[in-house]
Order: C-alpha cells, then structure tokens, then sequence
C-alpha cells in the first residue's frame, strides 16, 4: 500500500476537506485526490464514502471548491472522494496537440489497451480497486460505496456501476456522457486508448450496460440533465441511456431541468438531491 502525503487541509462544515498525494501502482506515476471527512469522523465514528468522479479537464478540485457539497455530506455523515481525472506527470503521454478532450485531464475512466496509453491509463482499475483499497486502510469508512460525476465523470460512474452493481449501493450522475461509442467525444476517447474494435468499447458504455445487466443486479441510479446544455444533443445523448433502461426495465429516475446548463451552476443546485439520495440506500 503506498504511503499518502498531506498536501493541504481546510476546516469546512465541521469537517475537514484534505488533499493527499500518493504513488499509484496502476497508474504508474504519482496521483492526487481530495477526501471531505465529516465531522463524526473526530468522533471516532466511521462513514460510508461517496466516490465522485469528475469531467472534462478537471482535477480533484472542481467538485470541491465548486459543488458546495460540504454542509450536506457533514449533516448526512458522508466521507466524499474526489480523485484526478488522469494520470499526470512526466513521462505520462498527453495529446499531441494538447487537446481538452484527450490525454491529461481526459482518462475517460478505461483501462487502456492501446500504446502509448495503456502503461499509464489504467483508470477504470484506479477507481475501483486502488482507490478504494487506499482509502478503506487509511480511513474511517463503512464497507458502503456510493458513484457519482459529471460528464465524462458521470460517465465513468454510471458505467462502473452497472459494471460492479454489488461493490456499490447507488449510482448518480450530472450531465453525463450516456452514449460514449456514439458520440465525438467518446469515439475519439475510445479509438485512442481502446482501438478500432468496437465491441471493446460497449465494456464501457453505460447505454449498452445498461440493457445488458442482470435485473438481480439493479442499482438504484438518478440522472440529472439540464435543457440548456450546450453538449446535450451531439455529447450526451440522454436519450439512449433512457431507452436503454426502458427496454431492460430499468428502473433509472432522470430528471430533465429547465434553463440549466452543463456546469458547476447547475451541479451546485442539485447536489443536495443527490447527497440525500446515496444516503437513503446508505441507511
């Protein structure tokens, strides 16, 4: 197990919101994340952990100073993990034009196959595995497990969810990229780090996950899309995800939010929701 180190710390909501490195052996490079402790923690109580995942270009920090998560997760009593969104450091490959929507910033949360990528971009077993390793010999936490992102993070939670539905219990997302072998992003994503075998891509595509999973295997998930989101039609594609469900009678809660947009406005406006409902099937 490798060893954490402290790189900050505030005291927020009662608890405290701190930030570690530490050496990654799946990733292969030095990695960073973000942990809220709620107050019970001093305590001497233990918590159940929500896993948030975040988007495009985001690191550990996005959610945290953005989300205004903290009052509520330290009134539920719920410890949140925010990892980065890729490997990074030197000798970590980037996009050679430094594009936002691949290499650093843009792990799309698989286990890459393909060189350059795969000695690095493993970060489907980072989430997990690693982490969650990690955090449950470092920390006070309870055996429960929540997911949950934005984006491409809402992505990567719905899809590691239907993929481990009995590791977590419950699944939400914020915008996320429902559909990601038929959209640009994710065709971009999955042509570099997977190749051009589609059907290694359906392993991570909540759309086609979702109509595969078993109905012993359901997990309580909720999605939430804002109407003005200026990626909902080419990047997103919600449409597909509901479809998907429906046909496997899934039973996914999706609430469409008028005038709202793709970023933190809207995730800040709702995140109490979501807070409450991964603590629901906490208890």
């Amino acid at each position: 197990m490798s060893e954490l180190t402290l790189l900050s710390e505030n005291k927020v909501a009662g608890g405290w919101h701190r930030q570690f490195k530490h050496y990654s052996n799946t990733l292969n490079c030095e990695m960073r994340f973000a942990i809220y402790l709620p107050p019970k923690i001093e305590l001497g109580h233990r918590a159940p952990v929500l896993y948030w995942l975040s988007g495009l270009t985001c690191t550990d920090e996005n959610f945290m100073q953005k989300a205004g998560a903290f009052k509520r997760a330290a009134e539920l009593g719920m410890i949140i993990v925010a990892p980065d969104t890729s490997p990074r450091g030197d000798g970590v490959p980037d996009d050679e034009n430094q594009a936002y929507d691949f290499g650093l910033g843009a792990g799309f949360y698989v286990n890459a196959t393909q060189s350059p990528w795969q000695q690095h971009y493993q970060m489907y077993d980072y989430i997990v595995k690693e982490l969650p390793d990690l955090i449950e010999a470092e920390f006070a936490v309870t055996p429960q497990r929540a997911i949950s992102g934005h984006s491409m993070g809402g992505h990567g939670a719905l899809m590691i969810a239907l993929r481990n539905p009995r590791r977590y219990s419950s699944v939400s997302a914020f915008s996320p990229i429902c559909n990601p072998s038929d959209c640009p992003w994710g065709i971009k994503a999955f042509t570099g780090y997977l190749g051009d075998d589609k059907t290694a891509w359906l392993n991570y595509d909540s759309t086609h996950l979702i109509k595969q999973i078993s109905h012993h295997d359901f997990i309580p998930a909720l999605v939430d899309q804002g109407e003005q989101d200026q990626f909902l039609t080419a990047q997103l594609k919600p449409d597909a995800l509901i479809q998907a469900a429906q046909l496997n009678n899934y039973p996914l809660v999706y609430r469409s939010h008028p005038g709202y947009d793709h970023s933190y406005y809207f995730i800040s406006s709702f995140i109490d929701d979501h807070l409450a409902f991964h603590a629901e099937y906490f208890n």
